[in-house]
């Protein structure tokens, strides 16, 4: 049983508020659930759109899992100095980034690139680039199968992949498919959903098939949808925020037992009437697209987050009296994924003392490409 205080540190009069800081043995927990649940690393693609961590990633290398996919081609580039050997950019390249995805290719010939279309333009602008650049290329058809943001509907699919099948600069690699809008927070009403939105994507393979045509991968869901999906047996499954954790989807699914790994350090940095702090938390530190309250404070539950500016989070609280500015305080984000992104570096933290400083190296869309 973990202790209650795990999160705090000993040091902290030595770390600048605010901070980010991450707790590399609770990331291994999460790794070894990931694993777990997926059966393996087989079958396991696990997204780094969450983290874009150097070292993360080669925590996972050690791990065995050796298939990443991505959301930049700066996540893509990190993935390839860190030694990762396939790599699923699972963005449409568009404009300048169709040569920056081969510019990718070119720089990095020991990692295999693929990436996703959805329709013949691209498809045919990517094949073009191909030609010019004398190489062939991997993608996998990115199917619609009810989120509506990106891809191809299953119904009218075979044939934009009979096209890259057909090319002879197109490697056809299989169907992505995410499903992010599937979010039920009871598991057995969640794998129904999940279920029967993949009936359509199973019964697209088969027609495919038909045609006497390959659909080798099938990359599938993200954390909400992955446990199910890894049950198939033959889906690349894709869960991304599990490596670090959040309190939203700690307290959207419960049957997913991954522990928080990422904590937010703040101070107290004022006091303007009694019942009032002000935290030095403010848009630029954590994720701001959602509705207040944005954190889960630790060890303080009786604060209600009534106010948010660009540097500054004022809360209320009956115990006010009990805190001096200067105060460390901490808390773990409703939305991990784009707070991380706010940070250019983090904090690791061992047995409750300052460790390392990590560099969030994909942070920005360009580290040399």
């Amino acid at each position: 049983m973990e202790k209650e205080s795990w999160y705090q540190v000993e040091d902290a009069k030595h770390i600048v508020s605010p901070s980010l800081l991450v707790y590399p043995d609770r990331i291994k927990t999460n790794i070894e659930k990931m694993l777990d649940i997926a059966g393996g690393a087989m079958n396991l693609r696990p997204h780094i759109k969450t983290h874009k961590i150097g070292e993360i990633i080669k925590m996972q290398l050690q791990y065995g899992i050796n298939k990443f996919k991505c959301a930049t081609i700066a996540e893509a580039e990190l993935l390839a100095t860190a030694g990762a050997k396939d790599v699923l950019l699972a963005i449409q390249p568009i404009g300048p980034n169709i040569s920056r995805f081969f510019d990718l290719i070119a720089a990095y010939p020991k990692t295999d690139f693929s990436t996703i279309a959805d329709n013949a333009d691209i498809i045919n602008q990517i094949a073009n680039e191909a030609i010019l650049r004398t190489v062939s290329v991997s993608l996998f058809l990115d199917i619609n199968s009810g989120m509506h943001r990106t891809g191809v509907l299953p119904t009218e699919a075979i044939g934009l992949y009979q096209m890259i099948a057909e090319n002879p600069n197109l490697v056809a690699k299989g169907l992505h498919v995410y499903d992010g809008h599937i979010r039920d927070t009871d598991i057995t009403i969640r794998t129904k959903v999940c279920n029967e939105a993949f009936e359509a994507v199973v019964a697209l393979k088969k027609n495919i098939e038909k045609l006497r045509l390959q659909v080798n991968t099938i990359v599938a869901g993200g954390t909400p949808s992955f446990p199910i999906h890894a049950q198939r047996g033959t889906v690349e499954v894709s869960p991304g925020t599990s490596l670090l954790w959040d309190y939203r989807y700690g307290t959207l699914f419960p049957d997913l037992k991954f522990v928080p790994a990422a904590v937010l350090m703040t101070r107290v940095i004022s006091k303007p009437q009694t019942g009032y702090l002000c935290l030095d938390l403010g848009h630029k530190s954590v994720a701001p697209e959602m509705p207040l309250p944005r954190v889960q404070f630790l060890g303080h539950m009786d604060f209600k987050q009534v106010g948010q500016s660009e540097e500054h989070l004022v809360v209320t609280t009956q115990e006010s009296k009990k805190y001096a500015v200067g105060d460390v305080l901490y808390a773990i984000p409703y939305h991990i994924c784009p707070t991380v992104a706010k940070y250019h570096e983090v904090t690791t933290i061992k047995d409750n003392m300052a460790s390392e400083i990590w560099s969030v190296d994909a942070r920005n869309n360009k580290i040399t490409i």
